[in-house]
């Protein structure tokens, strides 16, 4: 059930919201969005691609220091289902290939709406978290003329048991503690977005998903990053993207969970910008 005061805690200061048309994955969809450093608009772009339950609030400032430390623009979008985007019908169940559908129709929609232009997409670079991170990952595979690199932390290949029973713990705690509320602060549709996410990775269905074949067809630069902390995914996750990505680069992080922007940031943000800087100079 949409929950009014939840939307309104969800309210992001500074979005502005695109619409897509019929056709992206879902369409018509109405996207939210956000730019970092808007006014450098020679800058390369970076583009935030949000964990399984993210949103813009959900990044905080992160994006922002990134970039700042990067010299680059951001772009931030809350994906369907979360933030103050087209929440997901609840009568609806994400399919077991979501992530490709975000990556295939999805994204390449929203950058032709913000008239992201071919020469600015060959400059792009994209930094994705979790299912984010995976996202990152088959876009890369998908379009590897259209974006300059990607950073995929904490990414998903295929699916891992600890990365079930952890999910199916957060259900728990979601429907029996104050985890709910909390989340509502981020999302419009708190439900919509919680499920949405929930109901897939549980469904038995998806313990066959797996990317791990298109990986191959990556091209440009690649850094996986990883937290030996992880309790969503192991360094396996990493590891296979080494194997089927001969340039890919790793880094793993001590002292880290699943969230490194805010497990370790100031390692993160050296692991990044150690990786993308030589690629710009």
């Amino acid at each position: 059930m949409q929950n009014p005061a939840v939307g309104t805690a969800a309210s992001s200061t500074g979005s502005r919201f695109a619409e897509l048309p019929a056709g992206a994955s879902q369409g018509p969809l109405r996207i939210e969005y956000r730019w970092v450093n808007e006014a450098a608009r020679e800058a390369p772009i970076a583009v935030f691609l949000h964990e399984g339950l993210g949103s813009i609030a959900m990044w905080r400032d992160w994006p922002q220091a990134l970039c700042e430390r990067l010299g680059m623009r951001g772009l931030v979008y809350s994906r369907p289902g979360y933030g103050l985007s087209t929440p997901r019908a609840h009568e609806v169940k994400w399919p077991v290939d979501f992530m490709t559908l975000q990556a295939r129709d999805v994204l390449p929609a929203l950058l032709d709406a913000l008239d992201i232009d071919a020469s600015e997409r060959r400059r792009m670079w994209l930094v994705g978290h979790s299912d984010g991170g995976s996202i990152a990952l088959l876009y890369a595979a998908r379009h590897p003329d259209a974006l300059a690199g990607a950073v995929a932390i904490a990414p998903h290949v295929f699916v891992e048991d600890v990365s079930v029973e952890s999910i199916a713990q957060t259900k728990q705690l979601y429907e029996s503690t104050d985890l709910r509320g909390k989340l509502g602060r981020y999302h419009a549709d708190v439900d919509s977005a919680f499920y949405g996410w929930n109901d897939i990775w549980l469904n038995p269905a998806f313990r066959q998903w797996s990317i791990v074949d298109e990986l191959a067809s990556i091209r440009q630069p690649l850094l996986a990053v990883q937290g030996h902390d992880d309790n969503y995914g192991t360094m396996a996750q990493i590891d296979t993207i080494a194997e089927r990505v001969s340039h890919a680069q790793l880094a793993k992080l001590d002292a880290c969970g699943h969230s490194p922007h805010r497990d370790a940031p100031q390692a993160l943000n050296d692991a990044i910008a150690a990786f993308i800087s030589p690629q710009r100079s």
